[in-house]
């Protein structure tokens, strides 16, 4: 029979109630095993090239070197290492830092036993796993950083520049050989689209991004 292989796990958190806490946690599971803690970001790069363990549960907010920074440089100096952010924190600028820093996972830790440990063994194998909140703020993110206008249809764009010419819906239907109902359709798809309030404000972002010809 095959022996399962033990994950080293590394803790980081300045709050010792929380790392005393998660090593409880881990001594749950049999092919866990904890090989380290550390209470700041400095102190954890540090243990990293002494333990080497497979995954670093990291917080976030600590005082000194902060979790962004130290994964940052734990994945440069020990890119077989993998991290897993731990923490409390779901704005928008912790969950880009900790992604672009190399973490493989984003957790919150209101997150269940069951659900770290899957995140744990996941990582090993080089999945990632993210929180809801993380997922969410990512796509929002990658949608910010799109174009205006990128998922417009083809007849969207032919409504779009009528639009510009300063025909109603009425008159956009009649020329495009449609009904008024779906003239209307089309104009409040591209107003969504373009996350546009009003015709006018439509117009002016197919304007400025040359969005007709």
């Amino acid at each position: 029979m095959t022996e399962t292989k033990v994950i080293r796990v590394m803790l980081v958190d300045d709050h010792a109630v929380v790392r005393s806490g998660l090593s409880a946690f881990l001594m749950a599971y049999d092919d866990m095993e904890l090989v380290g803690e550390a209470g700041d970001g400095e102190r954890a790069v540090s243990l990293c090239g002494q333990v080497r363990p497979d995954v670093v549960l990291m917080d976030l907010m600590m005082p000194g070197m902060d979790g962004v920074t130290a994964t940052g440089l734990i994945r440069k100096r020990f890119p077989e290492i993998q991290v897993i952010a731990l923490t409390s924190f779901k704005e928008k600028e912790w969950v880009e830092g900790a992604v672009k820093a190399g973490a493989i996972g984003y957790l919150l830790k209101d997150t269940t036993a069951d659900e770290l440990a899957k995140a744990i063994r996941s990582a090993v194998a080089g999945r990632s796993t993210l929180s809801s909140e993380a997922a969410q703020v990512l796509i929002q993110s990658a949608r910010a950083g799109e174009k205006p206008g990128v998922d417009l249809t083809g007849r969207e764009r032919e409504v779009l520049a009528l639009m510009v010419d300063g025909l109603s819906n009425q008159q956009i239907a009649e020329r495009l050989v449609i009904g008024v109902s779906t003239a209307k359709f089309h104009v409040s798809s591209i107003l969504s689209k373009l996350d546009a309030t009003s015709r006018t404000e439509a117009v002016s972002i197919a304007l400025q991004n040359h969005l007709v010809k």
